[in-house]
C-alpha cells in the first residue's frame, strides 16, 4: 500500500484526526491530532493489510518561530512492506503527549530520549528520566534556545579556551 493509500484509510477511520500529508518528499508523512496518536498507532499496528509492526524512530524538531514542538514516528510494516512518517505538533511552552509503549515497546528508549533532549512528555510512560544526561542537568539541549551551563560539577563546559590552547 503506497503512503496515499494509508492516509485515505487513516482519513475515512479518524475524520477530523489527521491532516496535512505531503508525499512529495522522500519519507511521506502526515499529521495527527495529539489526543489521537495512541488510538491512531494502534489502528496502524493492527489493521489487515496496514501492520506497521516496528515503530522504526521516534525523534523531535524544535520550531520555536511556529511556537511548537514537533514529535516524529517513523513506522515500518516488514509484511506489507510499506512505511509512512506521523507528526503530531504540541505546544512549546508545555510539551505533551501519551507514550507509545503500548503499542511498540521500542518506544520507551525513544521517548526518553525526546524527553531528555527536548523536554517533551510522554503522559503514562513507565519510567520517564533522563537517558543521556545526568538526572540534575538543566535544560534541554537540543531545543533551539537552549544557553548551555558555564560548568557542570565543576567541570567547565566551555570549550572554546580549550581548543584555542590545542591549535597553539
Amino acid at each position: 500500500m503506497d503512503a496515499r493509500e494509508i492516509y485515505d484509510k487513516l482519513e475515512r477511520q479518524f475524520p477530523g484526526k489527521v491532516s496535512g500529508f505531503k508525499e512529495d518528499v522522500l519519507d511521506p508523512y502526515l499529521r495527527v491530532d495529539s489526543q489521537a496518536i495512541v488510538e491512531v498507532c494502534s489502528f496502524l499496528r493492527d489493521e489487515p493489510g496496514l501492520k506497521f509492526e516496528i515503530l522504526s524512530d521516534l525523534t523531535c524538531l524544535d520550531l520555536p518561530k511556529e511556537n511548537k514542538i514537533q514529535v516524529v514516528y517513523h513506522l515500518y510494516s516488514y509484511s506489507q512492506r510499506h512505511q509512512i512518517v506521523l507528526k503530531v505538533d504540541l505546544p512549546r511552552e508545555e510539551p505533551r503527549v501519551s507514550t507509545m509503549e503500548g503499542v511498540w515497546k521500542a518506544a520507551n528508549w525513544f521517548e526518553r530520549e525526546v524527553f531528555d533532549l527536548f523536554g517533551v512528555v510522554f503522559e503514562g510512560h513507565s519510567d520517564l528520566r533522563r537517558i543521556m544526561l545526568p538526572e540534575d542537568w538543566v535544560g534541554h539541549p537540543l531545543r533551539k534556545d537552549y544557553v548551555e551551563q558555564e560548568e557542570y560539577d565543576g567541570i567547565s563546559t566551555q570549550r572554546a579556551p580549550l581548543v584555542e590552547k590545542l591549535l597553539r
